[in-house]
């Protein structure tokens, strides 16, 4: 089973894909800790999100840790799940407002990282982790 879930190819362009994803990931969630006001619960607040405190610890946590397992190629595709899942909850939370408010190409501008988060980490849950990852040095053995 374990097999299944770390198994990937060593395509090399999949490193930079792995790459884009880990450090925005990494780098937002730690982002969700030190400026907690502006990125973290103060964020969730200001959307109306229940809990705040809470799920910016969750959220950023989550964040962090899948982030970092991305960028060593751990455990990939099931790295990239909870990754997905805040990318559909971030663009439904806040760019649907935009759309509604400011048109289609003004929520097309101001998504255009959470596209990029989102279809990344699709990637990596169909592919999963390539060259240099973990997962590839684990199914070579």
């Amino acid at each position: 089973m374990i097999e299944k879930i770390v198994y990937t190819d060593n395509v090399k362009t999949t490193l930079l894909i792995r790459l884009m994803v880990g450090v925005v990931f990494l780098s937002e969630g730690i982002q969700k800790f030190l400026f907690p006001a502006v990125r973290g619960a103060g964020r969730f607040d200001g959307i109306g999100l229940p809990n705040p405190e809470f799920l910016g610890a969750f959220v950023g946590g989550f964040e962090v840790l899948c982030g970092a397992f991305i960028l060593m190629g751990l455990f990939t595709r099931m790295a990239a799940i909870p990754l997905i899942i805040i990318m559909l909850v971030a663009i439904s939370t806040t760019k649907v407002d935009i759309l509604m408010e400011k048109g289609f190409w003004e929520m097309m501008h101001a998504s255009r990282t959470d596209w990029s988060m989102l279809l990344g980490s699709i990637f990596l849950l169909i592919r999963g982790g390539g060259f240099g990852s973990l997962d590839c040095y684990w199914t070579k053995k």
